[in-house]
């Protein structure tokens, strides 16, 4: 068999410690506060009930002490002292006769008798005691037999013959009974010291205990701290920092999870939107470089336009006049001299280039919108609108038509742009006319907070819905140009002179019978126009 070599108990070591540390790994913060608490809780209750046997402990032996021990030993001697005054009251009576000598004798039995009750009842579950007291009770007894019931059963009045004998021979046995009185006073002594040392016992553990519950309470605050730190506080605080510093712009900072496995979910959860916003602000950023090179593109596309429109305005438009001079000299030199097929192509010559040179003139103010744009200025719509029925006053009069108009406002724009704006609204409304019968034109005003909604109705021939959308795209044209004049760029104008201005235009379908155009502009210039305007100054600068 091949021994492992140093790397493969290098792997196997480091696994190990992975495994060992991987138990707790998936550990929320409800469970490790779960836990710590349970583990404190359970370390709490332990040191509570050792300290409350403590209690229990100290309590029993400083009852013993008070209501057993010294209670015993102070009723001992006044046991001993009843026994004295019995001995001091023979020997006096005696010793004189006298009865009042025999009153320490009375007062000593019933003294006796009082401390013996007290021992009996104080020393009922000491054995040992008792039988101290027993001895001390049989030689009183043999004392009291011997010596001193007789001595105080005889007469009164002189001295007892007996006395001094009977005073001698029972000293001894008085002395015995001191004896044992000693013992048992010596042994409740004993046994009263023993119970003070215990409860001086007890009560250094009482402090010992109470002095590890406080370090251990103590302890545990520490740990409290300490745990909350590292496993709330210090990952939160460092997420929050990576947040932070990726709200502050570092997109590319990567936020990373530590602490519990909720922290760190959390912590991924908020990567996960970091990486996302990045993906999505790389992608805006290249769009954004793509929309600039569209831009430049565009702007070098519309310096190519206006170059267009210059050669359009004066190189084109001069060739035109030419050939349409030449074709009106040959018209009126030549009509009539030639054959009727003769005329009839000098005339469509003629008809073409003054076509040609209206719809270069249309095609002109088209790519004008927007471009030659000298800025926005209060726009008295009222008086413009006057203006513009001026202008179309012939087509008016010879069509019949009755225009009227709500009261207008004052709106900021280009007077110039809203004048052919207006113009040429009115005049489709004049153009389509229904042949049966007058025009009647209406311009709408009515104000919706920041915006003016306009709409001009007539009772002409009517848009077919079919071709709402068409109506508004350059050279679409929904009538033969023998029926209806125009080149087809009018509302197309329309639309991108209303759009200039920040607003939308379209078809009222439900407008019978006729047309009913409907446009809207805000009441004042709008930011990206005005913005688009500087930009493009600023570009001409």
């Amino acid at each position: 068999m091949t021994e492992p070599g140093p790397e493969s108990a290098h792997r196997e070591g480091r696994d190990g410690a992975s495994a060992r540390e991987s138990w707790h790994a998936n550990w929320t913060t409800r469970r490790w506060l779960r836990v710590g608490v349970s583990a404190s809780l359970v370390l709490l209750l332990s040191l509570g009930v050792l300290g409350a046997w403590v209690f229990v402990r100290s309590a029993k032996i400083t009852d013993r002490l008070v209501d057993r021990s010294s209670p015993a030993l102070i009723t001992a001697v006044r046991l001993e002292a009843g026994l004295v005054n019995q001995e001091t009251g023979i020997r006096g009576y005696a010793l004189t006769g006298r009865s009042d000598f025999l009153d320490p004798y009375v007062q000593g039995l019933a003294q006796q008798q009082d401390a013996v009750d007290g021992l009996r009842r104080l020393l009922a579950d000491d054995t040992s005691a008792e039988q101290d007291l027993d001895l001390v009770l049989t030689r009183a007894a043999a004392w009291q037999s011997a010596v001193a019931r007789p001595i105080a059963g005889s007469p009164a009045g002189a001295p007892v013959p007996e006395g001094a004998q009977l005073s001698a021979n029972g000293k001894s046995a008085f002395d015995a009974l001191r004896a044992a009185t000693s013992v048992q006073q010596d042994h409740l002594q004993q046994d009263r010291l023993r119970g003070r040392a215990d409860l001086q016992s007890v009560r250094a553990l009482r402090n010992l205990v109470f002095g590890i519950i406080a370090l251990i309470i103590l302890g545990l605050a520490v740990l409290v701290f300490e745990g909350l730190r590292r496993g709330v506080t210090k990952p939160l605080g460092r997420l929050s920092a990576d947040a932070g510093r990726v709200a502050a712009g570092d997109f590319g900072h990567p936020i990373v999870g530590t602490g519990p496995a909720d922290l760190r979910r959390l912590a991924a959860v908020v990567e996960s939107m970091r990486r996302r916003l990045s993906d999505e602000l790389a992608f805006k950023e290249r769009a954004r470089e793509i929309l600039d090179a569209q831009a430049a593109d565009l702007k070098r596309s519309n310096a190519e336009l206006e170059q267009f429109a210059y050669v359009a305005s004066h190189d084109l438009q001069e060739p035109l006049r030419k050939v349409a001079s030449f074709c009106q000299l040959l018209q009126r030199r030549y009509g009539g001299s030639l054959d009727a097929r003769a005329d009839q192509y000098i005339e469509f010559a003629v008809d073409g280039a003054n076509r040609m040179q209206t719809l270069i003139n249309d095609l002109l103010a088209f790519s004008r919108v927007g471009r030659m744009h000298t800025g926005y200025a209060p726009v008295d719509l009222d008086k413009l609108c006057g203006a513009t029925v001026d202008a179309l006053s012939i087509a008016i009069e010879e069509s019949g038509a009755v225009v009227t108009h709500d009261p207008l406002p004052e709106i900021s724009g280009d007077a110039t742009q809203l004048g052919m704006l207006l113009q040429n609204l009115l005049s489709n409304a004049i153009k389509f006319r229904d042949p049966g019968r007058s025009p009647r034109i209406h311009l709408e005003a009515a104000r919706d907070g920041d915006v003016w909604h306009f709409a001009v109705a007539d009772n002409g021939i009517g848009i077919d819905g079919d071709y709402v959308d068409k109506v508004f795209v350059i050279f679409q044209r929904l009538h033969t140009r023998e029926a209806y004049p125009g080149n087809g760029i009018g509302l197309a104008m329309c639309k991108k002179i209303v759009e200039f201005h920040g607003g939308t235009i379209g078809v009222d379908l439900d407008h019978t019978p006729g047309t009913r155009i409907t446009f809207t502009l805000p009441v004042g210039a709008p930011v990206s126009s005005v913005s688009l305007t500087a930009a493009e100054t600023g570009a001409a600068r």
